[in-house]
């Protein structure tokens, strides 16, 4: 009859007698490699105390599994990158200002020197200016270039027309384009402002579903449409009287500025109304439970 072929326990026992197999005394056992296991098989559990085998005697002790590290505090802390809004885009409060520049030059020179001239040559150098100013500070050189562009347009028309009113023309049709575009805007349902601002910031369109901040748009596209058919009406009207020549590049710098801040300030209150409405709408998060030990 054979001999039975030693089991594992023999072999741990002839292991255990037989020390010189090892390499060294002095050489370190390397550590398990691995996710290691706790009491429920789940990683990071620590592990109880527990002899290896009986053969080898002493019982192995394993530490504990260190903690995971924490996050470093910069990809805490760091802000999400801001989209820019629709005064961004605008070149914020300087842009606008700087957009104004130069017609009031055109309207001083023109006041003070009485030449058309001397007058467009004043108002194309102001735009220059702004422009080279907002490009050395590194600022948004968009909003300039579009009003140089302005500027030379209509620095031509008052060339070609030979008068000094001539320079508000385009001014005049254009505030009746923008006031048309923002009233149909609103007839169909789709008010121009709500419109921009979430297609600036890269929202989508889903604000139109909800009625309270449909309105506000509503409200803020219709603010534009008063201002752009004020300015329409009254500088129409000057520009055909004999007040033309002194009175309507006055009324034109009052009715630029000051009435796009009033329509402004109407678009910030609708603005905020459809964050109130995004944020109300934001499920919560449910608290975790824990689970009993």
């Amino acid at each position: 009859m054979r001999d039975a072929p030693p089991g594992p326990s023999a072999v741990l026992r002839e292991t255990a007698i037989r020390p010189e197999t090892r390499s060294s005394e002095s050489d370190p056992i390397d550590p398990p490699t691995g996710p290691v296991r706790g009491l429920g098989g789940e990683p990071g559990a620590p592990r109880r105390e527990e002899p290896e085998t009986e053969a080898l005697g002493t019982p192995v002790v394993r530490d504990e599994v260190a903690d995971e590290p924490d996050p470093e505090p910069d990809a805490v802390d760091a802000p999400a990158p801001r989209n820019p809004t629709l005064l961004d885009q605008m070149g914020g409060m300087s842009g606008i200002v700087a957009s104004g520049v130069p017609v009031v030059v055109f309207v001083v020179a023109q006041a003070v020197a009485g030449n058309l001239v001397a007058s467009i040559v004043a108002a194309v150098a102001s735009a220059l200016l702004v422009a080279g100013w907002r490009l050395t500070r590194g600022e948004a050189v968009q909003p300039a270039l579009s009003g140089l562009l302005g500027v030379a347009v209509c620095a031509f028309v008052a060339w070609r027309t030979g008068e000094a009113k001539g320079f508000f023309l385009l001014g005049i049709w254009t505030s009746l384009i923008y006031g048309g575009v923002f009233l149909l805007s609103v007839i169909v349902r789709r008010p121009l402002v709500g419109v921009i601002w979430h297609l600036v910031n890269g929202e989508g369109q889903a604000w139109r579903r909800d009625v309270a901040v449909r309105r506000a748009f509503d409200i803020a596209s219709l603010a534009w449409v008063v201002v752009f058919g004020a300015r329409f009406v009254v500088q129409r009207w000057l520009y055909d009287s004999v007040y033309a020549d002194t009175w309507l590049g006055w009324v034109r710098i009052a009715m630029g500025v000051p009435l796009a801040a009033v329509a402004a300030a109407v678009t910030v209150w609708a603005v905020r109304r459809s964050r109130q409405a995004h944020t109300h709408d934001e499920p919560r998060p449910r608290p975790h439970s824990r689970r009993a030990r």
